[in-house]
């Protein structure tokens, strides 16, 4: 059910963004839009504090609330792509994740690491209600294990939505997972063996690096661009060398560079796919979060079975539920007899109650509202990093998520920079973990998972501080 207050603040942020209300507009005043909504001063001011935190507006003392001006920030350049480097490699990211991991749990620290959305922008309690509801009405909920394949209303649900996202599925298609990495671990145990090699984009999230380390396989890194993604002409090569046994890319909103690969690429990444007879394993887990609406995922142009989508409602509902899934297509039998094997099935009851959100009606306008919230972060944090970071930095304009990947001037060391950082309170992703290679020693990825604040805007300009000084007065600017 959608809150009174978000009713009135989606209404606003539309006629913002559509040109209705302009930068330096007044907004309407509290009480007047109380009267003319028929609602409390109370709610009016509670989406009011919704918009400012969405960078939408902003409150001038004595004067009132007014539509906010984008900051006027040097153009950046977008960061260049990696040299290719197309022979397999072993991977060993593990120690570099585990600093990043350590410094996420403690609440002290400013989390620009971690790639969470905050607990405030999900509907965690009306979730947790749906649990507690069920758990009351069907009190043997937790006596059994339940299909391995998942819970029949939730795959219902699941392929209801993928008509959406140009599918046709029907609910047997779909393997329900403990969140997106057991999916990502069953694809890979499916289609390669230890000791072959998977074709990966990079940079790419230190997940599946991590995922691919601990099951013994090799990288062949194919570049990817900041907007399109991976190298299609890079991956054929890598393709017609017959080196690879899968590919693991993610076309919709990629994690660390948040590019949204074009539909003709997709087409020709499935083509190729079925050309050379190996596998996509398509990391679909941001998928939901493109700030223009859903695109189709590479899956749409599969007819083979070739391609395994996996997904997940960590990022849009709440990661602690660990539900995910795998859409595994010829591979099916195989990931439910290993599924078995691993964790038998997922929680039942965790599984009701995310089946009975899905089915409300309210995820839609959750998602809408979410992306309108993620974007206007990511572009708070973005001009930050234009305005204050040293000359010679490249940033990203991601299509989605909530992310941004920074290239820092040349010779500034991302390991030293999240030290720093850490001994001031704040968690930063350091780029070598992004690679096989220890690529991108001078990168950071940056979180806008949180509603900006004074807090974040201090810790950006703590960063920036540290970069400015490594890099140093007689820095070339690359």
């Amino acid at each position: 059910m959608t809150l009174l207050y978000d009713r009135i603040a989606d209404q606003l942020a539309s006629a913002i963004t559509h040109g209705a209300l302009r930068p330096g507009d007044r907004m309407p005043s509290v009480r007047g839009l109380a009267t003319q909504r028929k609602v409390s001063v109370a709610t009016v001011l509670q989406a009011y504090v919704r918009l400012e935190d969405d960078g939408l507006i902003e409150v001038r003392p004595r004067s009132g609330h007014f539509v906010r001006h984008r900051a006027l920030v040097p153009s950046l350049a977008e960061p260049r792509l990696p040299r290719k480097n197309l022979a397999p490699a072993r991977v060993s990211v593990t120690p570099g994740v585990r600093a990043l991991m350590e410094s996420m749990r403690d609440p002290s620290v400013v989390p620009l690491g971690a790639a969470q959305v905050s607990p405030a922008l999900l509907p965690i309690r009306q979730l947790n209600r749906r649990l507690a509801a069920i758990a009351r009405e069907v009190q043997d909920a937790g006596g059994g294990y339940g299909d391995v394949a998942g819970l029949p209303t939730l795959r219902r649900q699941l392929a209801r939505r993928s008509v959406d996202m140009g599918l046709s599925l029907h609910e047997s298609e779909i393997v329900v997972t403990v969140g997106a990495m057991e999916g990502l671990h069953l694809a890979l145990r499916a289609t390669a063996a230890p000791g072959g090699a998977v074709a990966v984009e990079v940079p790419t999230y230190f997940g599946v690096l991590q995922a691919i380390e601990q099951l013994g396989l090799k990288a062949v890194e194919v570049p990817a661009h900041p907007r399109t993604g991976m190298d299609l002409d890079c991956l054929e090569q890598v393709l017609a060398q017959r080196a690879v046994k899968a590919i693991v890319a993610a076309p919709n909103v990629s994690n660390p560079l948040g590019s949204i690969m074009p539909d003709e690429a997709k087409e020709r990444m499935v083509r190729l796919s079925a050309k050379y007879d190996v596998p996509i394993i398509e990391d679909d887990v941001y998928g939901e979060l493109a700030f223009d609406g859903r695109p189709r995922p590479a899956l749409a142009w599969d007819r083979e079975g070739r391609v395994l989508l996996i997904g997940s409602v960590s990022k849009t509902l709440a990661p602690g539920y660990r539900i995910g899934w795998i859409i595994p297509g010829r591979y099916q039998e195989h990931i439910e007899r290993l599924k078995y094997s691993l964790t038998v099935s997922t929680p039942p009851l965790l599984q009701m109650a995310v089946a009975e959100f899905l089915s409300s009606g309210g995820y839609d306008r959750h998602l809408r509202r979410l992306r309108g919230q993620l974007k206007a972060q990511v572009e708070r944090t973005r001009d930050a990093v234009c305005a204050l970071f040293p000359p010679g930095t490249r940033v990203t304009s991601p299509s989605g998520g909530f992310v941004v990947w920074v290239e820092l001037p040349a010779g500034v060391d991302a390991f030293t920079v999240q030290s720093l950082a850490l001994a001031e309170g704040i968690s930063i992703a350091p780029g070598p973990i992004f690679s096989a290679r220890d690529r991108f020693s001078n990168h950071i990825r940056l979180s806008c998972g949180f509603p900006w604040s004074a807090r974040t805007e201090h810790a950006i300009e703590t960063v920036a501080g540290i970069v400015g000084r490594l890099a140093g007065p007689n820095r070339k600017t690359g």
